[in-house]
């Protein structure tokens, strides 16, 4: 696809240092490395999606990054959410994931939004980033998510984690190539029911920063245009067996209107 984001005119010569491993890559190089200094991701949720997510983006050299989180540390956390210390325990979650930003590229903006996010707020607290991030671990908020990118035409990067298991995707309702996918494309209105919380069944920590990992790559493909996004393709991983595998995502308007021509 086309790369979402302008380039930067130039870098500093430390974030040039910093990221000079991007430089060399193929698909990224010093004029994607200012592609992604130039770039707004939002991140919803700061826990064990969200940690290994925004330590990426930072790495990385995204050069805003909003994080969106009203829950605070806890140390039941600490197993898989790592952004965060045991001297954050009682912190807001977004403070926390600050610190670690910081810590780790100074030159990343971070924009802190201690709220949860609904359906009355998403469009507001979404607006303006160019990609956005959805870990966060209720389907509730994963629709109110979906609905606002959906609306303002945003590629939504989207990933869940439970036991041993994952998915992945890249949700679009409006992309420069290829056929709009969105959530209910994949999950229907009321068919998904709510899953058991990590404290019912709990969740391996370390596939938390694998699926942490892909989704920030997806991030980094969209801003850059290097390679080929999940867009209309679920990753599903089984950690328990080491396998992993995708099915196709269709979209059902596109269905609909192929099902209409034939009809005709």
């Amino acid at each position: 696809m086309q790369p979402l984001v302008a380039p930067a005119a130039a870098l500093d010569p430390e974030e040039l240092v910093r990221t000079a491993r991007h430089a060399v890559l193929a698909g990224i190089g010093e004029e994607g490395q200012r592609r992604l200094n130039a770039a707004h991701v939002a991140v919803v949720g700061a826990g064990g999606l969200g940690s290994p997510v925004l330590l990426a983006l930072a790495a990385a050299g995204i050069g805003a990054i909003t994080v969106i989180d009203d829950d605070v540390v806890e140390l039941t956390n600490l197993q898989r959410q790592l952004a965060h210390r045991v001297e954050d325990i009682g912190t807001r979650k977004t403070a926390s994931a600050a610190r670690a930003i910081t810590a780790l590229a100074p030159q990343s903006v971070v924009t802190q939004i201690a709220e949860r996010l609904d359906a009355a707020n998403a469009r507001r607290l979404l607006e303006g980033a160019d990609v956005v991030v959805d870990t966060s671990d209720s389907f509730a908020t994963r629709r109110d998510v979906a609905a606002a990118t959906e609306t303002l035409g945003l590629p939504l990067v989207w990933g869940a984690v439970q036991e041993w298991h994952a998915q992945a995707t890249v949700f679009w309702s409006r992309p420069t190539e290829g056929d709009p996918v969105v959530l209910t494309d994949l999950f229907p209105l009321d068919t998904e029911g709510e899953p058991p919380s990590c404290a019912q069944v709990g969740v391996l920590g370390a596939l938390c920063v694998q699926v942490g990992g892909m989704l920030a790559g997806e991030a980094i493909k969209l801003v850059t245009g290097a390679g080929e996004p999940l867009l209309g393709r679920l990753a599903m991983i089984d950690a328990l067996t080491g396998r992993q595998h995708e099915i196709a995502i269709r979209s059902a308007a596109t269905a609909s209107a192929s099902a209409s021509a034939v009809s005709a």
